[in-house]
């Protein structure tokens, strides 16, 4: 009995090992064909621009072209989903964002868990925000903006992308921590929010620095302010909002992910190549060009990072005194 029962299990083993050989070679010589890296948000936005300077380099670091689509939808959650609920051979990525952290307590009904039904692959570039106006509009330092603001209350209309985005949550965190009442006004998407201050429709918002900074440096549209602790080098004399609201410091990432259970050997070929892209100086520059720099962490670290954002986000949320939508 003993016997044939060891027979049993070394047959098993056996069977077992050969269906698993065929998914272990695919993993070995991925990729094979295209990638699609979906992004969350509309074209032309921040994490679109990032996401795209990322596809090019890793494409060439892959061997196979990375194709951008654009899935905008609920702060990001539909290009989420689209990943989420994708085969997890690798061949479909998602570009995720901190807002897809924030979203975990923004939204009460998410048909996922966005950190345990995604397999963290690595981080890319930090995001720092900047609070930026048309130059038209009278106010031009945060200081004079929170004097108006509280002057008229809710004369000031202030604009964010779209929700569950860290500028979004900057608007509310403003209006609390200064102690102001502005009208708040979410956009579908951080590109349409931009035309509408170059136009003079809105006069200031909260954006991702890499849209913004090349109608900042051409003077079409001023900042007011980053988000960040610190100064930027990209913009050394544009103050911190910090400076004039203590302990104000807000700011955002990127990385990308995969559906959950993806194979380690997939996961390792993408982590290694992204580490590459990250160490060339040409990649770095572009990503300075943009206002942002690289974030290099690995699958493990990534993942720990997408959890302890999603506690930190939470608890902003709950600061800010959002509502689940």
């Amino acid at each position: 009995m003993n016997i044939q029962r060891r027979g049993l299990l070394r047959s098993g083993i056996a069977v077992a090992a050969l269906a698993a050989a065929p998914r272990f070679a695919r993993a070995q010589s991925y990729p094979t064909h295209p990638i699609r890296l979906i992004v969350g948000f509309p074209a032309g936005g921040q994490v679109d621009i990032l996401a795209r300077v990322t596809a090019q380099w890793l494409g060439q670091q892959l061997g196979q072209t990375v194709v951008v689509e654009d899935k905008p939808g609920v702060g990001g959650s539909l290009g989420a989903q689209a990943v989420v609920n994708a085969p997890a051979d690798g061949y479909t990525l998602f570009f995720a964002a901190t807002s897809n952290a924030v979203n975990a307590s923004l939204f009460a009904h998410l048909p996922y868990d966005f950190g345990r039904d995604t397999t963290a692959v690595a981080a890319v570039n930090d995001i720092p925000l900047v609070l930026e106006a048309n130059p038209s509009f009278p106010p031009k330092t945060v200081a004079e903006l929170i004097a108006k603001a509280k002057a008229s209350p809710g004369a000031i209309s202030m604009g964010s992308p779209s929700a569950g985005t860290p500028p979004y949550l900057c608007v509310d965190l403003l209006n609390l921590m200064a102690g102001i009442k502005t009208v708040h006004v979410p956009y579908f998407g951080e590109n349409q929010m931009v035309t509408d201050l170059l136009g003079g429709q809105l006069m200031i918002g909260f954006g991702g620095i890499s849209s913004a900074m090349g109608h900042i440096k051409a003077g079409k549209l001023r900042a007011l302010a980053v988000t960040t602790a610190k100064r930027l080098p990209q913009l050394p004399d544009v103050p911190t909002i910090g400076e004039t609201v203590p302990g104000f410091v807000a700011s955002g990432w990127n990385g990308i992910v995969g559906p959950k259970n993806m194979p380690r050997a997939v996961v390792d070929r993408l982590a290694s190549a992204v580490k590459v892209i990250q160490a060339d100086p040409k990649f770095k520059e572009r990503l300075t060009a943009v206002g942002v720099t690289e974030l290099a962490m690995g699958p493990d670290a990534f993942g720990k990072y997408i959890a302890a954002e999603t506690a930190k986000w939470a608890k902003a949320v709950k600061f800010a005194g959002l509502k689940p939508q």
